[in-house]
């Protein structure tokens, strides 16, 4: 591709706006990230493309701004994804559309190309994965199919690259060339219908934005923007009759008086003369199983696909803890000895615990986890791109139906793993509403990555290194299953209506691109340290605050007099501790958590743990960074107990530590996530319902834990 990335363009390039139009699955977003080396999200799922995003590049002499839309099986409003794509293609300005479709199921495809084609809208015909159509021997004949539809048809591949520069080069010609209407063509009689219509337009003079036989077809079809546009026409008056007449004369001809059936019928007529004339399988004498096939008869076994299902998950958790704790005691170390040095070129008390014991301890304690999380996105990552995604969708459906789930929901729910506002996000394939609420309240049931380290913290605080993975792994299943149950009561509860059949597009195995992984992997690990390296460590700097001031002159009086009259250095240690934790608990943040503490008692939280969770509403790393704040003052501290797990495991009862844990996999997930639910759900009133909620479940449960716990140790 002659092509740059940058926006930038020379002063007299001429700039073409292209809509990208498919179905899901068909490879719209990799297609545009090869043509344009922009990075976009990509996804080997129904409904990946939930919002419009524009890339912009250039191409020879020419700038050009791809819009994405979200995949759509038709060109209709019901969907969140149809109604986006819908309104763009009908509302918005854009100069062509680029239909991608996908070479090896060519008809299904063409459903949605022959309903734009009534667009009057130049378009350009991107057959994607002509690659792989080529591999199981099917033979489209692209220049025969050109002149069919009488529209450019380009063989391409969006992951070999091939047939790029003549897309582009087809985009441009059609660009700068007259608008040719595709050839759509009908049964007899409705063209004889179409024919009557456009000939009544034509004489009396007629314009619009599209061409009097689109105009015809759309009013065929009663599409509502069309009927308004002449409903207030003088033409009216005449053209109604002609349309009744038209109504009965077709629904006589097809024996059938849908006519959303009727079209959709000569649709899929039009496909399959397309598709008898340019499309040819060479011949096999025996069948052979796809590669999809053979897998599929394994990873998805009614018996064996949900322990492998369960495997895959658990390997994903013990390398996240086996193989993350390696560099993370590494990371550790260097803010120990970053804040040594740091620390010693500080004379001001006040100022050298501020940037050691708040900023940089407070930062340290989040950032020594991006190894666990960058292992996670790499495991989720992964599920998503090969395929598997909407295979465990499928196989879930039955289980998921016993707690009122739809089988769908399964995609939302495994990326809240990853993180709660894609997940929320992502809820948008449900299409009913009911099923996409009730999905809603349960993604943040799913432990997201913000979580990841709390629970990092914690297992390697109160277990050995060998149990920790498996400690992990059982930690988010646990989140998972009482997500489910939570939903089995919401669903006899909040959300009562019967249960919608499961109906998912199952795209073919694709060995997943490296370099997409890696740039999805560390955008999100940037973000992740973006909000250490601000939000984060604006959150700390404040808890450093709260917790060292107001000065209490007295109490500092009464203990150095006492430190200044001990005998041994152990005594005179073991009091500057307890001025420390003494100056803590007179401290704002010391307050804070007194007044809540009595709340949280019946749940083994000290003062301490209470406020942790408190910062955690705004986002869950703050939990941590907080903990490491606190439990960095009055410790013990010598160079084997530095780091914070072994502050914790010091300072925090076990039967605490797991009502914690349960509590932080429970309640309200992050401001940010929250914003998104609220926007995704529809409304304030839902956000409180899902603070009342996850709160109440949240106390019950740990409270439960806490008290079992006990009884068990």
């Amino acid at each position: 591709m002659q092509q740059n990335s940058a926006p930038a363009c020379p002063v007299m390039a001429k700039h073409i706006k292209i809509a990208l139009v498919g179905q899901p699955n068909v490879g719209k977003s990799m297609l545009v990230n090869s043509i344009s080396n922009a990075h976009l999200h990509v996804g080997n799922f129904t409904g990946v493309t939930v919002e419009k995003t524009e890339v912009l590049f250039d191409y020879r002499a020419y700038q050009f701004t791809v819009v994405d839309l979200p995949g759509t099986y038709a060109f209709t409003n019901y969907t969140i994804e149809e109604r986006v794509t819908h309104d763009f293609l009908c509302n918005e300005e854009y100069d062509l559309v680029i239909n991608v479709v996908d070479s090896t199921n060519l008809e299904k495809n063409l459903q949605l190309t022959a309903e734009l084609m009534t667009m009057s809208k130049k378009m350009v015909l991107a057959l994607n994965m002509s690659d792989e159509a080529e591999k199981e021997g099917i033979d489209i004949d692209a220049p025969y199919l050109s002149q069919l539809l009488d529209l450019p048809a380009i063989p391409v591949s969006a992951v070999s690259k091939e047939g790029l520069d003549e897309l582009m080069d087809a985009v441009i010609d059609v660009y700068e060339a007259p608008l040719v209407e595709p050839k759509l063509i009908f049964s007899e009689a409705v063209e004889e219908e179409i024919g009557n219509i456009q000939g009544y337009l034509d004489r009396h003079r007629f314009r619009a934005a599209i061409s009097n036989r689109n105009i015809a077809v759309n009013l065929l079809q009663k599409e509502k923007k069309t009927y308004r546009v002449l409903h207030d026409n003088p033409l009216w008056t005449e053209l109604q009759p002609m349309l009744i007449e038209a109504d009965r004369h077709i629904e006589i001809h097809h024996d059938s008086e849908d006519i959303k059936e009727i079209f959709a019928e000569e649709y899929a007529a039009f496909n399959r003369g397309i598709i008898t004339e340019v499309v040819k399988e060479k011949k096999q004498t025996i069948k052979k199983k796809t590669m999809t096939e053979r897998i599929d008869n394994v990873l998805i076994h009614p018996l064996f696909g949900i322990p492998i299902f369960l495997f895959f998950m658990w390997s994903l958790f013990q390398l996240t803890f086996e193989v993350g704790s390696i560099p993370m005691e590494w990371i550790d170390a260097f803010f120990g000895w970053f804040g040594d040095l740091v620390g010693n070129t500080i004379a001001h008390e006040a100022t050298r615990s501020l940037i050691v014991d708040g900023l940089i301890a407070g930062v340290g304690a989040v950032v020594m986890f991006v190894p666990n999380i960058m292992i996670l996105f790499i495991g989720i990552a992964l599920l998503e791109s090969t395929g598997y995604m909407s295979r465990v969708a499928f196989l879930l459906d039955g289980f998921f139906h016993k707690f009122g789930l739809h089988g769908q929901s399964f995609i939302p729910l495994v990326t809240g793993f990853g993180c709660s506002i894609p997940a929320y996000m992502s809820a948008r394939i449900l299409k009913n509403d009911r099923a996409r609420l009730l999905t809603l309240f349960i993604i943040g049931f799913m432990s997201c990555g913000a979580r990841l380290p709390v629970y990092v913290l914690f297992a390697g605080a109160f277990f050995s290194e060998s149990a920790a993975g498996n400690i992990l792994f059982a930690i988010y299943i646990t989140g998972a299953l009482i997500g489910l149950f939570a939903a089995k009561i919401l669903k006899m509860t909040a959300f009562k209506g019967a249960d919608e059949p499961f109906v998912m597009e199952m795209p073919k195995y694709r060995l997943p691109s490296l370099k997409l992984i890696w740039h999805t992997v560390m955008t999100k690990t940037w973000m992740y340290l973006k909000k250490a390296g601000t939000f984060i460590a604006a959150a700390t700097i404040l808890v450093w605050f709260l917790s060292n001031y107001p000065h209490n002159d007295a109490l500092k009086t009464t203990f150095d007099n006492k430190i200044e009259l001990a005998q041994s250095d152990e005594e005179k240690t073991e009091l500057a501790n307890m001025l420390q934790e003494s100056q803590l608990e007179h401290s704002y943040l010391g307050s804070i958590g007194k007044f809540m503490e009595p709340a949280f008692e019946p749940l083994g939280f000290d003062w301490k743990m209470t406020v942790a969770l408190q910062t955690g509403l705004a986002a869950k790393e703050v939990v941590v960074s907080t903990l490491g704040v606190l439990y960095a003052i009055g410790d013990d501290v010598d160079e084997e107990s530095s780091s914070l797990i072994t502050a914790i495991s010091k300072n925090i009862p076990f039967a605490s530590g797991v009502a914690f844990i349960v509590f932080v996999m429970i309640y309200l997930p992050c401001l940010a996530a929250s914003v998104v639910f609220t926007r995704e759900a529809g409304g304030i009133k839902y956000f409180v319902y899902l603070f009342i909620f996850t709160t109440v479940t949240a106390y019950v449960l740990s409270f439960i834990a806490y008290r079992v716990t006990l009884l068990i140790t």
